[in-house]
């Protein structure tokens, strides 16, 4: 009697052990990370503002979420949009592409519109405002900036 009950401990155990490796989201309390992960997936950090505080990411679906220490405001270049970032934004992370984006907001023609997608096209990068493009080149954003009306800490 006692095999089977060692057997039956075992197997459990060994579905525990697997199913917890198989959970590939990830909080990591490392800020740098989420702009290692920008960078790995040949985006630039500069997407991103210098208040990151953690971020998740699902390898399996792309699925994402980043934390900032609170809303950040930030002018984006070359053109000098004001964008908001709410203190999480969140999207997917697919092949060459941040879709599903909320959480980024952009200042232009009068309104606020939502940045939905950003693909990597090359040496630019193509921000989605729901059915409209733009192509601005991806080095305008090779540094995080900080958000403005804060002192550095």
């Amino acid at each position: 009697m006692a095999k089977p009950t060692f057997l039956l401990i075992s197997l459990i155990l060994l579905v525990l052990q697997s199913s917890s490796s198989l959970s590939v989201s990830s909080q990591n309390p490392n800020p740098n990370s989420a702009y290692n992960e920008l960078k790995k997936n040949r985006f630039p950090i500069g997407l991103l503002p210098s208040n990151v505080l953690d971020y998740t990411l699902n390898q399996t679906s792309g699925d994402f979420s980043v934390n900032l220490d609170d809303h950040c405001q930030i002018t984006l270049p070359p053109d000098n949009y004001l964008a908001t970032y709410s203190p999480r934004v969140t999207g997917k992370l697919l092949e060459g592409r941040l879709a599903e984006l909320d959480g980024i907001r952009v200042w232009a023609f009068f309104k606020w519109w939502s940045i939905t997608g950003i693909r990597s096209n090359g040496e630019d990068l193509v921000f989605e405002v729901g059915m409209v493009t733009a192509k601005y080149p991806s080095r305008n954003f090779n540094e995080s900036q900080s958000c403005e009306g804060r002192s550095s800490s």
